[in-house]
């Protein structure tokens, strides 16, 4: 039997895991149930399109992944953004990549590339002319998000994770974080102009973050047991393929020409 040892990534003090009885408790996860493209720790809507999953992105704005292992036993899970892997910007295929490791049911949230053993740059949705990828010259991917899943080759003897995985949970959870004004790349304009129509979604290098980070090794199953991918695109954009209503547009003017003056009862409590 031919064992595949690869290069694995555990997140140190910034991981939240899920014991096995929250797990337990989670509804049967969708296709795309275990990554969740967060916003101010919220997770975004996910559309389902013609058999793709998209979600909206929201230019200037920072982003994270949050990666759930419904397994009872370890997973490397290969996470690419643009094609680029979240770990060393390399294109490569899943199996060979670096991966992110999760403890038995554990959830962990990435929330930008990693560029040492302790930093991280924040993902932030920009156009593709901003774009980490255009830095590379690596554009052939834009836009998509992929989380390949590898299950922890085990023997008949399973070592019980989740203690491990709850005690690190209550020793650092992370806290969700609203952007900064002024430290990410995109400037406070972005976070309200309305997105242009001709504008792409991409992911940019945002602000640096404490993100420390351990390497080991794991011998991992050959075929991965799921994978995922996520398109996202701006408003105009999913407007276009069909995913979300056109927006009807008001004049101001016949909107302010509507406006009455006296009309009867009495001021509302908010």
């Amino acid at each position: 039997m031919r064992h595949n040892f690869v290069s694995v990534v555990v997140v140190l003090a910034l991981s939240a895991a899920a014991c096995s009885d929250a797990a337990a408790q989670r509804p049967v996860p969708s296709p795309a149930a275990d990554v969740d493209i967060l916003i101010n720790g919220s997770p975004q809507r996910r559309y389902l399109h013609e058999g793709r999953w998209y979600v909206e992105a929201v230019k200037g704005r920072e982003y994270a992944i949050r990666i759930h292992n419904t397994y009872p036993v370890r997973v490397a899970v290969a996470l690419s953004v643009d094609g680029l892997n979240t770990i060393d910007a390399r294109h490569t295929d899943a199996a060979s990549a670096r991966k992110w490791v999760l403890a038995p049911y554990e959830t962990i949230t990435i929330s930008g590339w990693q560029t040492s053993r302790t930093d991280a740059r924040r993902f932030e949705f920009t156009t593709e002319q901003n774009s980490y990828g255009q830095a590379l010259g690596k554009t052939a991917d834009l836009g998509v998000i992929s989380a390949v899943f590898f299950k922890e080759r085990v023997s008949a003897v399973v070592r019980n994770y989740s203690n491990e995985a709850s005690e690190r949970s209550r020793s650092a959870a992370p806290q969700p974080q609203a952007p900064a004004a002024g430290q990410s790349a995109g400037d406070a304009a972005a976070l309200t102009r309305p997105e242009a129509k001709d504008d792409y979604a991409a992911t940019g290098m945002g602000r640096r973050t404490d993100h420390p980070i351990t390497e080991v090794w794991l011998d991992l199953e050959d075929t991965p047991s799921q994978a995922l991918n996520i398109r996202y695109e701006y408003r105009p954009q999913l407007v276009r393929l069909g995913i979300l209503p056109e927006t009807k547009i008001t004049d101001p003017l016949d909107r302010r020409e509507r406006a009455r003056g006296f009309e009867a009862g009495f001021s509302p409590e908010p």
